[in-house]
C-alpha cells in the first residue's frame, strides 16, 4: 500500500528537490503542511519534522475525475517527508491500490502513471 525510502539530505534540499522533480514530471506542489509548526501553532511540541506536499498533475486528475467524482477524496495525491533519526523518510499511498477501493478500473492506468511519477519524484528528490 505505502512507498518509502529514506536519505541523509536535509530537509530544506529535500523539499527544493522535491519541487524541481514534481515540476520535471509535470506535477504541481498545491500545498505544504509543516505538521510540527501547525502543532507547534496549537501548544502542542512534537520533536519529529513532518510536512506533506499535496501534488497533482491536473490532467490526470481530470481523468480520474470524470471518471468518478468520488475519487476526489483521494486527491490530491500526499507525498510525507519526516524525520527519522538521523535520516528523512519520503513515503506516499500507492494510487493503484487507492483507486481498487473505487472499484473504477477504468483508471488503473492513469493510477499507474500517476504512481511511476510519484516514485520518480520521490527518489530524485532523496538522491
Amino acid at each position: 500500500m505505502l512507498f518509502e525510502l529514506e536519505t541523509a539530505k536535509p530537509l530544506e534540499t529535500i523539499e527544493k528537490d522535491l519541487h524541481e522533480a514534481a515540476a520535471r514530471h509535470k506535477f504541481g506542489v498545491l500545498a505544504v503542511h509543516d505538521l510540527q509548526q501547525k502543532m507547534l501553532d496549537k501548544g502542542i511540541e512534537m520533536e519529529r519534522q513532518v510536512r506533506i506536499y499535496e501534488v497533482c498533475n491536473p490532467r490526470q486528475a481530470k481523468e480520474v475525475l470524470d471518471a468518478n467524482p468520488q475519487i476526489s477524496t483521494a486527491l490530491p495525491c500526499r507525498i510525507s517527508v519526516y524525520s527519522d533519526g538521523p535520516v528523512y523518510k519520503l513515503c506516499t499511498m500507492r494510487p493503484t491500490e487507492m483507486m481498487k477501493a473505487f472499484g473504477e478500473e477504468t483508471v488503473a492506468s492513469v493510477a499507474q502513471s500517476v504512481e511511476e511519477a510519484l516514485i520518480a519524484i520521490m527518489r530524485e528528490a532523496a538522491a
